[in-house]
Formats: structure tokens, sequence, C-alpha cells
């Protein structure tokens, strides 16, 4: 773990960011429906340890790709003496995992007709508890899941005589194009696939008439009113980052107004050394930049290895002091180096940041991914596991 006075970038959560966030969409669902946070990806990159906390004090439930991040939740619970948070595996569990996560008490999600294998397995182990489970509808993402056509074939059909080792506890699916759009003839033909598929699955698979529903992730909660069913499963936007543009566009037609999301993620950077560079200076591998004028540059230890996109050389700027600084030459494996000429008066060290705010300026993981030409989404998850997370106010 790093320390102020280190050389090693940290990642600062805030706290009040992530409690605004909630209740927005707190507000959105309404008395009667219930908000879960999507913690896969390590967070979305702000890290699930960090995070699970503050997650498992203010949502009713936890979604996570895979067993062992259920059992971090689960150990973590335990070892905090907190009580199990419905939790949920939306990614694929074998059928030995199947049999811990029974005991664990965690959700997982029938996909295919595979997971016959799973019952075996149980009724061979016979855990003191049933598996509790939740079957996904492929609606038109072409990913996971019974498609409508499957589920009146009879592909689910087995699940009616799982009881003895299997509960079911609900039905979801998942958008396929609820955030480039700012209309929703797609998303609205997924919800009907979706109401089919739950009507066969009551009819032919033993899904119980209560058993939760849950379709609307972030974009969807927050255009899409018919897509709030029991569950609003919401993943980046907890996180205080819209999903895209045309999301933020559309909430303000549906909604009225635009809901207040912050972002709860800054990340910063000691220097590790300012110096002045002479005009004539080439700064960086490959000589692709050179000081025009006499430069003061700040090496900053952060690179491609944190997470700092390399396709972001030449174009983004960090700041320092409150003000907008550009980078100089190639994003490195360790290193950056900025321009804080007019920043600063003197070689002293400083702080920069990377992605947040300082003074009345920001840097947003928005305007990072434009630089390195992707999407914020990646730009988030890629931040490396092993930075420093500190939780602040």
């Amino acid at each position: 773990m790093s320390s102020p006075g280190s050389i090693a970038s940290w990642l600062e959560l805030s706290r009040a960011a992530w409690a605004t966030n909630v209740a927005a969409f707190r507000k959105l669902g309404g008395p009667n429906r219930r908000v879960g946070a999507v913690l896969k990806g390590n967070a979305y990159g702000h890290g699930l340890h960090a995070v699970l906390p503050l997650a498992q004090a203010s949502v009713d439930a936890l979604y996570v790709i895979t067993p062992a991040e259920a059992l971090a939740i689960r150990a973590w619970e335990k070892g905090a003496g907190k009580p199990r948070k419905p939790t949920l595996v939306i990614g694929p569990a074998s059928p030995s995992e199947a049999v811990q996560l029974a005991l664990e008490g965690v959700d997982v999600v029938v996909a295919d007709s595979g997971f016959v294998a799973h019952v075996e397995a149980l009724r061979a182990a016979k855990p003191t508890s049933k598996l509790r489970a939740q079957v996904h509808i492929d609606t038109g993402l072409g990913r996971e899941g019974f498609t409508v056509e499957q589920l009146q074939a009879g592909a689910a059909d087995f699940l009616a005589q799982a009881g003895d080792v299997v509960t079911l506890t609900g039905a979801l699916s998942h958008f396929s194009n609820t955030e480039d759009v700012t209309e929703q003839a797609y998303a609205n033909s997924q919800l009907a696939a979706y109401d089919a598929g739950v009507a066969l699955l009551r009819a032919r698979g033993g899904l119980p008439a209560d058993a939760e529903r849950h379709m609307a992730a972030s974009a969807a909660a927050l255009v899409l009113p018919p897509s709030r069913l029991d569950v609003l499963r919401v993943g980046i936007a907890l996180y205080g980052l819209w999903p895209s543009t045309e999301t933020r566009l559309s909430a303000k037609v549906v909604l009225g107004e635009v809901p207040a999301l912050e972002p709860m993620l800054a990340w910063r950077c000691p220097s590790q050394v300012v110096k002045w560079l002479p005009a004539g200076s080439y700064v960086g591998y490959g000589c692709t930049y050179r000081c025009g004028a006499p430069t003061r540059a700040a090496v900053l230890p952060v690179g491609y290895y944190d997470g700092y996109p390399r396709l972001a050389s030449g174009k983004a700027h960090v700041l320092v002091n409150g003000k907008r600084c550009p980078l100089l030459g190639r994003v490195m494996m360790n290193h950056v180096i900025a321009d804080v000429t007019h920043a600063v008066l003197d070689e002293r060290p400083v702080v920069a940041t990377l992605l947040g705010t300082d003074g009345d300026e920001s840097v947003s993981a928005e305007a990072l991914a434009g630089w390195a030409q992707t999407i914020h989404y990646e730009v988030v998850t890629r931040l490396g596991a092993h930075l420093e997370r500190r939780t602040v106010p």
C-alpha cells in the first residue's frame, strides 16, 4: 500500500457521491422497487473491497460476475459481522461451485440446459441448503440465456423437477441497445419477449408467481420506465458515470430533468520529480515531443501498467494546482510527463489529478476515454487492481 509521501498513485472514492447516486435510483424506483448494485469488473474498476462496505449498507442486492467475487462478499460479511445481502452470480458457475454457493446462500443463473449437470452435482453432494437460482432469458442480446423459442421447445422444463435441490428465485434478462439510441423500439420488443419467457417458465419450468423479475441496468432504469420491474440492477451509473450521451439526453426528455449523478472516483499521483528542461529537449520514448521553450516538467510515476491509456499520448492533460497541464510525449509503462510550467513557481513536488476535480477544473472518465479512442467503461475497469483505493467523505 502506498502513502501520501510515496511515489505510487492512488484512487479516492467519495462516500457522499455514492450515497447521492443510490438516492437518485431509489427516487426513480419508488417505494415498491429495490435497488441493486452491480460490482462486476472489480466494481467497475473502483475496487470490490473498497466499494463493498458502501454497497452492502445502502442497496438491496449485489450482482457479481464470478463465484469467487460472491464468496469474497460472503467472507467479508462474516468477518464484518454483517447479515448476508442477497447476491447473484450473473456469470457462469461450475457444478462444483454451485454446491459451494448453495451453502453460502448465493444465487446463480440458469442460462442453458447444461445446468442439468449442476442439478446432478447437487443431488450427489446433498448440501444442507438448496441452491438458489434465477433463470436468464435471452430476449435479443444473443448472449447467455434461454430464448423464447427454446423455452417453447421445453429446454428449461427440467427445472420443474429440480425442486428437491434448487429453489427458483427469479428471472432476468439484459437489454442490448438502450444506451446508444434515443428511441427504444428494440428495447420494447425485448420487454415483450421477456414477458413471454416468464409466462412460459411459470407454466412449464416451475418458476413461482412471486419470483423476482429484473431487466433494467443503468440506462434502462433511467429512460425506460416499463423496464423497472422488481429490482433496478444498476451498474456504471451508481458510480456516477452516465452510460452514454444518448442516455443523458433521453433522461431529460423522459424524466423532465437530468438526475444528479456524481462521479465517485478521483485518481491522484504525486510527482517523482519536477525539473526544468531546456528549449529543444526531447521528452519520452521515440522523441515524439520536443520542447519549444524552456519547460518545467513533472515526472509522474504512473503509466499504462496502472491503467492509464497509452492512446492518450499527446492528447491528454492532468490537473496541477487547479490548472490543466498537457502530457508531453508518449505514455510509458510506469511514467507520464506533464508540462507544469504555468501551474507552479518552482521545482517543489506536486500532486497531479489524473481523473477527478482540482479547483474549478476537472478531468472526467469520458474525456480520458475520448483521448484514448475508447469508452469510459474501459477506462475505469482497467484501473490497476494494485492501486490503493481510499474512501473519502
